[in-house]
C-alpha cells in the first residue's frame, strides 16, 4: 500500500552488474515540458465525474502497471480488463506496444523519449479516468519521477501497481526475445540490462508474478479494484 514500505522497493537503481544511486541519473533524462500552446482556455465539463460514476456504477481511475519487461504487465492487464468488462465495468487498457504504434510512434527508446512517452500516456490515462473509465496502463515506466508525473495528472484516482518479477525470471520468460538481443548488444538502453529501472517505493499494490500463478495475480487485482473503486452508499 502507498505509505508503507515495499519489501522490494530499493533506493537504488538496478542495472545488471552495478547499482547506481538515484541522484546519479542525469537530470536531462527528465526534461521539463516546454508549454508552447498559446491562448488556450480549458473548457469545464457540464457532467461531473461523480455523475459519471453514479451512471456507470463504479469510480473511475488509473491502474498504472509498472515492472520489468517480461514481468507480466500486458498479460495481466488484458486478463483483468476482460474480467472487469464481464462484471460490468467501463474499462480500457493502454499498452506500451499499442501506444508506440500510434500516439508515440515518433518516439524511440532514449531516456528522453521514454520520458515523453510516459508523459503522453499519463495525460491520456487521466482523460480516460475523467471520462468515467477505469484505465489500466501496462508500461515498464522505469523512472519514479515520470510515474509521479502521471500520478499528478490523474490526482487521487491514480493507483500504482507494481508487477514484480526478478530479472532472472523475466530473462527466462523473455517472450519477445528482447533480453537475448539486449545481451547481444543489439538493443541499446534496454531496461534492467543497460538502462535503469527504479522500483516503486510506495505502490498501492504489489503483485509478484515470480511466485504466484497468473490466475492468482488476476484475482488479487480484481479484489483490489472491487474495493478501491466501489461507490459508497452516499454516492449511489
Amino acid at each position: 500500500m502507498r505509505g508503507g514500505k515495499s519489501p522490494r522497493a530499493a533506493l537504488d537503481v538496478v542495472v545488471v552488474g552495478a547499482r547506481f544511486p538515484v541522484h546519479a541519473i542525469p537530470q536531462n533524462q527528465r526534461p521539463v515540458v516546454t508549454i508552447k500552446s498559446e491562448n488556450v482556455t480549458p473548457v469545464a465539463h457540464k457532467v461531473t465525474r461523480e455523475s459519471r460514476a453514479k451512471r456507470i456504477g463504479h469510480r473511475s481511475g488509473v491502474l498504472w502497471f509498472t515492472g520489468l519487461s517480461g514481468a507480466g504487465k500486458s498479460t495481466l492487464a488484458m486478463a483483468v480488463e476482460q474480467q472487469l468488462f464481464r462484471k460490468g465495468y467501463a474499462v480500457y487498457v493502454l499498452d506500451g506496444d499499442n501506444m508506440r504504434s500510434g500516439l508515440s510512434s515518433n518516439l524511440g527508446f532514449t531516456p528522453q523519449d521514454r520520458v515523453e512517452n510516459i508523459r503522453r500516456v499519463g495525460e491520456v490515462a487521466a482523460l480516460f479516468a475523467d471520462s468515467g473509465v477505469l484505465c489500466i496502463t501496462a508500461f515498464i515506466s522505469p523512472y519514479r519521477a515520470d510515474r509521479e508525473r502521471a500520478r499528478e495528472a490523474a490526482k487521487d484516482s491514480f493507483h500504482e501497481v507494481y508487477i514484480y518479477a526478478d530479472l532472472a525470471t523475466c530473462e527466462r520468460r523473455d517472450p519477445k526475445g528482447l533480453y537475448r538481443r539486449a545481451r547481444a548488444g543489439e538493443i541499446a538502453d534496454f531496461t534492467g540490462i543497460t538502462a535503469p529501472y527504479e522500483p516503486p517505493e510506495h505502490p498501492e499494490l504489489i503483485v509478484d508474478t515470480s511466485t504466484e500463478p497468473m490466475e492468482a495475480c488476476v484475482e488479487r487485482i480484481l479484489r483490489y479494484v472491487e474495493q478501491a473503486f466501489a461507490l459508497t452508499p452516499g454516492e449511489r
